[in-house]
């Protein structure tokens, strides 16, 4: 049974949970509102792109294509 791929806005929010960094780092470093962070950690809210790859760049992840 092929498992379920998690969408990539679930597996930031699991990189940013998982960061060895608090959210208030992140924030201060990439200055991202702390406010819409927040919301969306809990799935409130949606991020930019902008925003996406600064959390990126921050964290040091890398998009990564499996297979073919």
């Amino acid at each position: 049974m092929a498992r379920k791929k998690k969408p990539l806005s679930e597996q930031l929010r699991a990189a940013i949970l998982d960061a060895d960094c608090s959210r208030y780092a992140i924030f201060k470093a990439t200055g991202i509102d702390q406010s819409a962070l927040s919301k969306f950690v809990h799935g409130e809210r949606t991020l930019s792109l902008n925003a996406i790859d600064r959390i990126a760049e921050f964290l040091e992840l890398e998009l990564v294509k499996k297979g073919k």
